[in-house]
């Protein structure tokens, strides 16, 4: 199945398996992480020539000395998991009600560990360090990385690489792109205030009901019409909530977005046209509101010294067969910190055929992971790292 088999008989599989299924029956979600970041750590304690770090309040930064002087990797993975109760039909379902690894991320802590060990192994040839980010919180904005960024983890990285599992994708194919590989992701609330009437007298209202529905529709037609059909942007619409009964007209509606683009100029001009829209169609209506707009990620942009770095390792462990031009995403990723200021590359990796039971994609209530995947990808990592500190 794979080629690199040198590589793959390093990684510690059977304790792979165990640290990635503790990690799912202790899902925590962002910022709570604080099980997670103690599980690893005891793991990490006494682990020759490692020096561990926490300069956030959940996760870790684990630092392998190298042999001989050289360049610093960073190699990453997120640790935390989703608010959403678990419908797998799997062995080791999360034992905290409400939060479900759903996402993968226990899944790329346990392939971060395996190539660390893999790689303490030979750390003596290593002609430079590794960090090893296992980073709090991916999931909500403002992220976990930006706060290791200004913490300073990344003054001495020259390069970084991180990965993601995706589901109905052969398991441990690798996935690569080069450029924008995912899309800036930002969010806003609107709460509209009208003037609440009797079903019978609709005059007599401020209906924020017909406004809110002008505003989704001026929106929508705005991305149609005045934003390139060439270029990736969307808005999509997470609720829209009114009143509760059917004779009165409400006084407010609540609507809440997302708002998705890959270049940085749409996606400023995207929040210039919402603002404009619900300004106008408000004022129209004489309606007032309330609008808090938050920027979200940025887009992750993958540098081509490094994607090129991830297609040779590629090569290597699973042969040009199991390897895919990975399409853009409108997904968002907090790994866009990391690459704003150091150049990286995020690659994906398959993590099992719809055929074989993994249809379900991240995010969702029945998400399962083919775990073979994972001593692939831990394999990536020890030979990206290999390849450059050789």
């Amino acid at each position: 199945m794979f080629c690199h088999a040198s590589v793959l008989t390093r990684i510690p599989v059977a304790e792979q398996l165990k640290w990635r299924r503790w990690m799912h029956q202790h899902a925590e979600v962002s910022f709570e992480e604080f099980e997670t970041t103690a599980y690893i750590e005891n793991l990490l304690r006494d682990v020759p020539g490692l020096t561990i770090a926490k300069p956030s309040p959940t996760g870790l930064v684990a630092t392998l000395h190298g042999g001989h002087p050289g360049k610093t990797l960073a190699l990453r993975a997120d640790i935390d998991a989703l608010p959403m109760d678990e419908l797998a039909d799997v062995d080791f379902k999360s034992l905290n009600p409400g939060v479900m690894h759903s996402c993968g991320h226990d899944v790329h802590a346990a392939i971060l560990l395996g190539a660390l060990f893999a790689l303490v192994e030979t750390r003596d040839a290593l002609h430079g360090d590794v960090k090893f980010i296992f980073q709090a919180a991916e999931e909500v904005p403002p992220g976990g990385a930006i706060a290791l960024v200004e913490a300073g983890v990344l003054d001495d990285v020259d390069e970084v690489f991180g990965l993601h599992v995706f589901p109905d994708t052969a398991t441990g194919s690798v996935g690569f792109a080069y450029g924008p590989v995912t899309a800036s992701s930002d969010l806003f609330n609107l709460t509209i205030k009208g003037r609440g009437a009797h079903a019978m007298a609709p005059e007599q209202s401020i209906d924020p009901i017909t406004i809110g529905t002008e505003i989704i529709q001026s929106i929508n037609n705005m991305i149609a019409r005045r934003v390139a059909p060439d270029e990736p942007a969307l808005v999509s619409w997470g609720q829209f909530t009114a009143g509760s009964v059917n004779n009165v007209i409400p006084h407010t509606a609540h609507i809440k977005a997302s708002v998705r683009s890959r270049n940085p100029q749409v996606r400023a001009d995207m929040e210039r046209m919402i603002r404009d829209i619900i300004k106008h169609v408000c004022a129209m209506y004489g309606a007032e509101y309330d609008l808090d707009f938050q920027k979200g990620y940025g887009s992750v942009i993958n540098s081509k010294e490094q994607t090129d770095q991830v297609i040779d390792a590629a090569r290597e462990v699973v042969g040009e067969e199991r390897m895919y031009p990975m399409p853009p995403l409108m997904a968002g990723e907090d790994f866009s910190a990391y690459t704003d200021v150091r150049p990286g590359t995020f690659f994906g990796l398959g993590s099992g055929l719809a055929v074989d039971g993994y249809e379900f994609i991240n995010h969702h209530p029945k998400f399962i992971v083919d775990e073979a995947c994972m001593p692939v990808g831990s394999a990536m990592f020890v030979k990206l790292v290999e390849n450059s500190l050789k």
